[in-house]
C-alpha cells in the first residue's frame, strides 16, 4: 500500500471529523460525547476482528507491546480526545482542529529527546512553519 495515499485518506477523515464532532457537541458534555464515540468505536472494531478472524493478532502481542499501545490509548485516544471535544466545544474548529493537529510538534522533539531521531534541517524548518501556523491562528 503506498503510505502517502494512506496519509491522505486519513488527512481528509480527520479533517472532516471535527464537524461532525462540533455538531454533535452542541447540546452535550464532552465526557459523554467522548463516551459514545468509544463504545461506537470499539463495537465497529470487535465485529471487524471478528468478521477478519484477526483475533489471534490481537491475543498474540507481546505484553511490553500491548502496554504501550494501551498508553498511547490513554494519552490519545481518552485525554487528548476529551481535550479536543472540550476545545472543540467552546471554541471554533477553523482554529482548534488545526492547533490539534499540530501534535507533530510534539512528537518530533519527544522523538528526538526520547528515541534518538535525529533532528534535520528539514523537520526543523517544517516544524517552524506549522509553530509559525498556529500562531497565526491566535489572531
Amino acid at each position: 500500500m503506498n503510505a502517502y495515499l494512506l496519509a491522505g485518506i486519513a488527512m481528509v477523515l480527520w479533517g472532516v471529523a471535527p464537524i461532525f464532532g462540533k455538531l454533535g457537541l452542541g447540546g452535550m458534555h464532552p465526557l459523554a460525547a467522548l463516551t459514545i464515540r468509544s463504545v461506537m468505536t470499539s463495537i465497529i472494531l470487535l465485529i471487524m476482528v471478528t468478521a477478519l478472524g484477526k483475533w489471534g493478532n490481537v491475543m498474540g502481542v507481546a505484553a511490553k507491546d500491548a502496554i504501550y499501545i494501551m498508553l498511547e490509548g490513554v494519552f490519545a485516544a481518552l485525554l487528548g480526545q476529551l481535550a479536543y471535544y472540550y476545545a472543540l466545544k467552546y471554541g471554533e474548529v477553523g482554529r482548534v482542529a488545526p492547533i490539534v493537529a499540530a501534535f507533530p510538534l510534539v512528537a518530533l522533539v519527544l522523538g528526538a529527546m526520547f528515541l534518538g531521531e535525529e533532528l534535520t534541517l528539514t523537520k526543523v524548518v517544517a516544524a517552524t512553519l506549522i509553530f509559525s501556523g498556529i500562531v497565526l491562528l491566535k489572531f
